[in-house]
């Protein structure tokens, strides 16, 4: 039976209005983050109105809650346009919790919905809008204390009721007055709450997040601190003594404790926190958190550490840090207005500006420690935190002490690392550089670090990783431009625009190519000095960096034509890409570097082409495929800008170079490099190399090389049964390229006329191989007489369409025979066909195609 297009008849009008929605939900996302307002408010409220209606409709419950969470997912991205309707949603959604009346299922679907406003806004900006008089916090507290932890229904007003708990526990009243001078043997309040988030710390749900935000809020309040904190601390490192990280139980409780701990010397007063910072860092020691396998525990252990760190030192700004201008713009323009500074007059301070020697703690140094072990971790988000540490602790140290952390992250640089050190290291030169940490003097080491960072690339099996490196060198540039004025930068300007160009054209991701080009146009922007860099920012933008191939033949053409790029930009391929690990690139690159000779052809000619023939007899397969490819492209294209300049060959290609490039065959084929591993390859690269030294007219008629190189022609003709099949297609058509322009170059006698003994004798070995029982075999040949050039089958073309199946010369006819028989075959006309129809349908393909190619011949 048809499906049919129209709805169903009980319900036309509710399929076209979710057709309706469909269309409108896509309209949105295709829009991105171009929304003005909150267009659904009237639809919002009036579906936020009839929650009491639809509680008793299972059906009608789920798809206002499904509607809901749409409508909000619209906003993650522009979530600051709730803002203005955030008060009414909470205030008419908490008016069904508080409604005694109201029945649980009608309070705990409010909750889930106010959960889903908090997962769309963070729960810190919403956090602010909840009710915090001191008559709700009895209220709440009981509501809290009436759950049920292990209702996984609901989880989400545990969650609520302990981010709005954590609210009203901020009112500016101690909480011993809340209970009264008569208690009749009643929990206090405070203990109440107190057990309450602890029993909460250890949950498996969400509402573990929500009780670490109670936990601190709570405790560091003055009144409470006084006589909880030292207890609470006391029985936190308890509980991680007691636990393993090598247990389900232990992670989860491991966790809330790491985050109560962690908010708690974030949000408490240094004074309060200090007397218990030794003790927690030297239990938090003892738990061994690097060694454990929880990405969520290491960055927790890492920002508690920090946060410890943070409380031994006083909190001051350092008087010592580089300061780029002013906050205010009026101070910025006055100080444009009068003569320019003298470079370094505002960083460089320090001898009259002096922070004064305080005693720095020698838990210090385990922070910082621990803390540059954090920067080597093998996931990301506990390298960033350690960054940030870094950054912060940096900040509070005195110039000397501050210099020595930032030597230290260079150590990070060693290629002795792993790409999971040299990752961190960026993301910390990045905060020390952002926060005016980085005195200039230090930039002399720090910019080659960088600029090699820029280019990091590092095998592993059939891929590579250093993606994420040469993305965070990207960071580190944009935020050096935003940190230095401009004479700061000016002795590296020319160094780093060039890698920013050569990242941002021949990366292999295109998210590192966006961040280098984002991080060139901030450099244009507030250096000011790179060169060109309008121009190269116009060619080079977010969008024409999104397509590979257009980097590397059309923008990079463009580029270098300014010639401050031209050439370290192909010095670059021929030192990174020609050797890279992935084939696309190897060749892309020796495309570009073919367009790029013609920018810089005696460069090309004088220095690439030599290196590029060294490389062609390397022992690694990569860079001797590579090597052959460029100098296929490249020695082509300096002899089509030869013949359009009118001048000699010579000019470009000296005798060694022409020897060299003659030479590369026999000495591939000396050391059996076309069998086995990488034989494929290296064969469809020669054969690439052989088509272009043939255009070229390179001066090798009458010369034995000619005679190998169509040797190699027929023999990867006669093996293309033993090529695997993704690389079959590939070596077929550049075998049968080179032989054309074989025949074009050397097996003429007058220009347009065939030298008569060679045509006779290679269409006469191609007709025979018609014969072959192999099929591939077969193809190859029939497609090597299609690409023939025209005048080659002059007088021949009887004997090359002959009609005779199977016979002794098969050529058309008996070609178009097997065609037939093969389609005959394939839909089972002939009787004990034994091929599957798969297999005989790519068989007829293929001879049609090897048809098709001799008929359309020139």
């Amino acid at each position: 039976m048809a499906l049919s297009e129209e709805p169903a008849p009980g319900a036309p009008a509710d399929a076209a209005e979710d057709r309706a929605e469909d269309a409108a939900e896509d309209a949105a996302l295709a829009r991105g983050a171009a929304l003005e307002s909150f267009g659904e408010s009237a639809e919002t409220r009036e579906l936020l109105g009839r929650l009491p209606a639809v509680l008793g409709d299972r059906a009608a419950r789920e798809g206002a809650l499904e509607r809901f969470r749409v409508i909000m997912d619209k906003y993650q991205e522009q979530p600051h346009l709730l803002d203005p309707h955030l008060e009414w949603m909470l205030n008419l959604l908490l008016g069904f919790a508080r409604d005694k009346t109201s029945p649980a299922e009608l309070v705990h679907l409010a909750f889930k919905f106010l959960y889903i406003i908090t997962k769309v806004r963070g729960y810190k900006t919403f956090l602010r809008l909840f009710p915090h008089e001191v008559a709700d916090v009895q209220p709440v507290l009981d509501m809290c204390a009436s759950q049920n932890p292990k209702d996984h229904e609901t989880w989400e007003t545990r969650y609520m009721l302990l981010l709005w708990l954590s609210m009203t526990c901020l009112v500016p009243f101690d909480f011993s007055r809340l209970d009264g001078h008569h208690r009749c043997g009643r929990v206090s309040t405070m203990d109440r709450i107190l057990q309450i988030a602890e029993s909460y710390l250890v949950v498996s749900d969400k509402a573990r997040d929500a009780a670490a935000v109670l936990v601190s809020k709570f405790v560091t309040r003055p009144d409470v601190g006084r006589e909880k904190m030292a207890g609470l601390l006391d029985r936190s490192l308890c509980t991680l003594a007691r636990c393993s990280f090598r247990t389900i139980e232990g992670v989860i409780t491991m966790d809330g404790t790491l985050q109560a701990l962690a908010q708690i010397f974030k949000h408490g007063k240094r004074e309060d926190c200090l007397p218990h910072a030794a003790t927690v860092l030297q239990r938090l020691d003892a738990c061994r958190l690097p060694e454990s396998n929880q990405t969520l525990l290491r960055k927790l252990g890492v920002k508690l550490v920090q946060r410890l760190g943070l409380t031994f030192l006083r909190p001051r700004v350092a008087k010592w840090r580089y300061r780029r201008g002013c906050r205010s713009l009026a101070a910025n323009l006055q100080l444009c207005a009068q003569s320019p500074r003298e470079p370094g007059t505002q960083a460089e301070t320090l001898d009259s500006d002096s922070d004064g020697e305080d005693d720095v703690p020698e838990e210090v140094e385990s922070v910082i420690g621990q803390l540059l072990v954090g920067l080597k971790d093998k996931d990301t988000i506990v390298r960033w935190s350690a960054a940030k540490g870094i950054g912060r602790m940096a900040g509070r140290l005195p110039r000397e002490l501050a210099d020595d952390v930032a030597g230290s992250v260079l150590d990070c640089f060693s290629f002795q690392e792993t790409d999971g050190a040299w990752h961190g290291g960026c993301l910390a030169l990045a905060e020390l550089g952002r926060r005016g940490l980085l005195l200039p003097s230090r930039l002399s080491d720090v910019v080659p670090v960088i600029l090699k960072a820029l280019t990091y690339e590092e095998k592993r099996g059939a891929c590579s990783v250093g993606a994420n490196v040469r993305d965070a060198a990207c960071y580190v540039c944009w935020a050096f431009a935003r940190a230095y004025e401009p004479q700061e930068l000016r002795p590296f300007v020319a160094a780093i625009s060039s890698a920013l160009v050569v990242t941002a054209v021949f990366d292999r991701d295109v998210n590192c190519r966006r961040a280098a080009s984002a991080a060139f146009q901030e450099n244009v922007g507030r250096q000011g000095a790179f060169p060109h860099g309008i121009d190269v920012l116009t060619a080079a933008d977010y969008f024409a960096v999104g397509n590979r191939a257009n980097c590397f033949l059309v923008v990079s053409m463009f580029i270098a034509g300014f010639p401050e790029y031209t050439q370290p930009m192909i010095e670059h391929l021929v030192a990174m890409k020609i050797n890279h690990w992935d084939g696309v690139i190897r060749e892309l690159s020796a495309k570009a570097l073919r367009n790029l000779a013609q920018r810089a052809p005696e460069h090309s000619a004088r220095d690439v082409l030599p290196r590029l023939l060294s490389l062609t007899q390397s022992p690694d397969l990569h860079t001797r495929h590579g090597a052959v490819l460029a100098c296929a492209e490249v020695a082509r294209s300096l002899c089509a800008l030869a013949e359009q300049q009118g001048r000699p060959t010579s000019d470009f290609l000296d005798e060694k170079v022409v020897q060299g490039l003659k030479q590369i065959h026999q000495q591939l084929y000396d050391r059996q490099l076309y069998r086995g591993l990488g034989g494929e390859l290296m064969r469809r690269a020669v054969c690439i190399l052989i088509e272009n030294l043939s255009l070229s007219k390179m001066p090798f008629r009458g010369d034995a090389v000619v005679g190998a190189w169509q040797q190699l022609v027929d023999d990867t003709l006669r093996s293309l049964p033993l090529v695997s099949s993704p690389s079959r297609q590939q070596i077929k058509d550049a075998a049968v390229s080179a032989l054309a322009a074989l025949c074009d170059a050397y097996y003429t006698r007058e220009p347009g006329e065939a030298d008569p003994a060679v045509q006779e004798e290679l269409i006469s070995r191609y007709l025979a191989q018609l014969q072959s029982p192999e099929e591939m075999t077969r193809c190859g040949f029939a497609l090597a007489l299609g690409a023939l050039p025209r005048f080659f089958l002059k007088g021949q073309l009887q004997r090359v369409g002959g009609p005779q199946p199977g016979g002794a010369g098969m050529g058309v006819g008996g070609l178009a025979w097997e065609t037939k028989h093969v389609t005959a075959s394939w839909v089972g006309g002939i009787p004990g066909n034994q091929h599957s129809v798969q297999e005989n349908r790519d068989r007829g393909v293929r001879s049609r195609r090897a048809l098709e190619s001799l008929v359309n011949a020139p």
